[in-house]
């Protein structure tokens, strides 16, 4: 059951074989013990259904990663690695691995996408303070984030990306324009200076000096502030600890992901498995390199 699911989504929601050689979809099937071998009728390539996804080298049943799609998918405000670990009922290294490569592919597909229209955006500092360590937006485990919603014609949120950066600069901000915002685009944001680096991309550029208002003095910024604070709940209630400067960007990936199919959850499970599928393979020492944008 696992592999005709697998078999059906691998090819980005397309059905059937296509093989990574020649993309030829006609194929042999060789068994070799319990596990199936695909050989192509073209090229004679052979290559098993997880070669050359997030799933390849595992030595888990397909139907625990299938389950750990379902419970990462569906858990609204997040899912720990230790909750992962129950409920697999597989060690915590294991656990922690299938979560980040999951947060990987939940990253890898959001930035297909690029925010457009009217554009709300944000400045903020996330992670904890160390014992021992700086205070405040110095301490070592703060991670400086660019958070940015897309506004339907009504007001209302559709899309977010939130990106850690090196810092608010005009150089580290153009770069982020650049990957995260369609030009043309109306970007509002606060009188910070270093937001009036979208207009090299071809943004028009509105800000608003807040001279130290509290969100809810302003109620042009509600719905950012409304997801960040959302955010800053979910990371705080979901995880007692971890490395926020190493691992952010694939944490704020997975908020984002959920946050921008929050309309489809019946098949976000689905949406997800292709994801996975299409994600080239994650060995660990790739999972444990940090962002280089931190």
């Amino acid at each position: 059951m696992c592999l005709t699911s697998l078999l059906r989504h691998k090819s980005h929601g397309c059905y059937g074989f296509h093989c990574p050689r020649c993309n030829g979809t006609a194929y042999y099937v060789i068994r070799d013990g319990i596990r199936k071998i695909f050989q192509c009728r073209a090229c004679r390539h052979q290559t098993s259904l997880i070669a050359g996804t997030v799933f390849q080298g595992t030595k888990l049943p397909l139907t625990v990663w299938f389950l750990a799609i379902y419970l990462v998918s569906q858990a609204k405000t997040g899912l720990s690695s230790l909750a992962l670990k129950r409920q697999l009922g597989v060690s915590y290294p294991t656990a922690w691995l299938i979560h980040h490569k999951l947060m990987q592919a939940m990253a890898n597909r959001d930035e297909r996408y690029v925010l457009d229209g009217r554009i709300q955006v944000d400045d903020a500092y996330l992670g904890g303070e160390r014992a021992g360590g700086k205070a405040g937006r110095g301490s070592e485990n703060k991670v400086p984030i660019v958070a940015a919603v897309s506004l339907t014609e009504d007001d209302h949120p559709l899309r977010v990306r939130l990106t850690p950066v090196s810092g608010f600069t005009l150089k580290a901000i153009s770069a982020w324009a650049k990957d995260c915002l369609a030009p043309g685009s109306t970007v509002f944001s606060d009188a910070l200076a270093c937001f009036g680096a979208v207009t090299k991309i071809g943004c028009s550029h509105h800000f608003t000096v807040i001279a130290g208002r509290k969100p809810k003095e302003t109620p042009e910024f509600r719905w950012i502030n409304t997801i960040l604070g959302n955010l800053k709940t979910s990371l705080s209630g979901c995880y007692h600890a971890f490395n926020f400067r190493k691992y952010a960007a694939r944490y704020l990936a997975a908020f984002s992901y959920r946050f921008n199919r929050r309309f489809d959850l019946c098949s976000l499970h689905e949406r997800l498995l292709v994801a996975a599928a299409s994600t080239t393979p994650q060995p660990l020492h790739s999972i444990r390199m940090a962002d280089v944008r931190c």
